[in-house]
């Protein structure tokens, strides 16, 4: 018989006892299914993290003022006032693999236009910013050097801002008053959305951070320094020479205490990536067991088919079939079996995955390579704990079998 043939007498053998074949269909059907849900809430994990990577900016490196001990009482991080706009400068410079750097200082504000007002957090940034945090202004521009240079009164805002301030009215070219300065609005940021933290990342406003030293907090030092760097790869290259320089620039000497902190988002991202990775990893080991069950339901079954057939696979015999024609009956009822339980398997996984995260606002992605590992192990399954019963079918004496009542 041809392949297609094959199949036919398959499936009609398994249309003989319905309900056998679909509480044996079922086994493999919850397998598949708790492969493909699980696997698609581990590569969701994994796509949130690289969205949130994508967010953070540029193969950032973040260098925060460190913590100072005064009295044998240390003060925590960032009491320190030795980094300074010129660090940040000379890291750009001097340290090989950094190809962009912003100085930063923060401050909380009320700000201020017409009768409404709302109090916000406020970054002092360089023109770099946002394109080292990969923040695009969707509406105007970004302030240029010149305007940092100058501590010019001009400041780019979140959507957040401009919702609370302006409501639908256009914002820019408007003016608005933070600590009685009048600032223009120059540019509006595109919106991001919260971070991993649940804090709305477009409830800001940006301003030229010489402006917020010199006309808002009063201090000559920054707090942070965000650093770009020229790959992911190049990461620790560069964090080590901002150490270095860092230390020589601050009289550090051996022994002593870094007054600074270096920090790469990145690092933690990779290693929330790494947790999800182990974590698909080990609910799809989960979801392979169930498999495994399904096919020992299987094998099982077509046992029992066997033995109940044994008249049949005589008569067969008799009429001419070899043992090659019964084994590929038995197997291709085994393999029909698991890939019709397999693509069930596959629609209910990709239900319950979008049902996971319609219900419970988990982050679920349904690759098509888990689709096709899916159906490839569901069909494996068939084929390895369908060979045994097919075997010991086409073993079978004729003379035996056909006086087998």
């Amino acid at each position: 018989m041809n392949a297609r043939e094959v199949i036919r007498v398959a499936l009609r053998a398994l249309a003989r006892n319905k309900l056998r074949t679909i509480l044996t269909m079922l086994g493999i059907i919850i397998g598949v299914s708790a492969v493909i849900c699980t696997v698609a809430i581990g590569q969701g994990a994994n796509e949130q993290v690289q969205q949130q990577i994508q967010a953070l900016g540029t193969n950032i490196i973040m260098v925060f003022s460190g913590s100072v001990n005064s009295g044998g009482v240390r003060m925590g991080n960032g009491a320190t006032k030795t980094l300074t706009a010129d660090d940040a400068e000379a890291i750009a410079q001097h340290v090989q693999g950094a190809v962009a750097e912003s100085p930063m200082v923060f401050a909380s504000v009320q700000v201020v236009h017409g009768n409404q007002n709302w109090f916000t957090r406020v970054n002092g940034v360089s023109q770099d910013f946002s394109t080292i945090r990969n923040w695009p202004v969707v509406e105007g521009s970004f302030f240029s050097q010149r305007d940092v240079d100058m501590a010019a009164d001009v400041a780019v805002i979140g959507t957040t801002v401009q919702s609370e301030i302006f409501g639908d009215a256009d914002p820019l070219g408007q003016t608005i008053r933070v600590n009685n300065i009048p600032f223009r609005i120059v540019g509006i940021l595109q919106s991001k959305g919260q971070n991993s933290n649940g804090q709305d990342q477009d409830d800001i406003l940006v301003l030229p951070y010489t402006t917020v030293q010199k006309k808002i907090s009063g201090i000559s030092w920054i707090q942070m320094a965000m650093i770009s760097a020229a790959s992911q790869q190049a990461s620790a290259q560069v964090q080590a020479g901002i150490s270095a320089l860092l230390r020589q620039r601050h009289h550090l000497r051996p022994g002593e205490d870094d007054d600074f902190i270096i920090s790469s988002p990145n690092e933690m991202a990779r290693a929330s990536e790494s947790a999800a990775t182990t974590m698909t990893m080990l609910l799809g080991g989960i979801g392979a067991v169930s498999l495994l069950v399904g096919g020992i339901g299987i094998m099982n079954i077509m046992l029992v088919s066997v033995t109940e057939r044994t008249r049949e696979i005589g008569v067969r015999m008799a009429v001419g079939a070899t043992e090659a024609n019964v084994k590929s009956q038995f197997l291709s009822e085994a393999l029909v079996l698991s890939s019709l339980g397999g693509l069930i398997g596959i629609a209910v996984g990709v239900g319950a995955s979008a049902a996971i995260s319609h219900l419970l606002g988990w982050a679920t992605f349904v690759s098509k390579t888990s689709i096709l590992v899916a159906v490839f192990f569901s069909a494996l399954v068939g084929i390895l704990f369908g060979y045994y019963p097919a075997r010991q079918a086409s073993r079978l004496d004729p003379i035996e079998a056909l006086r087998y009542e």
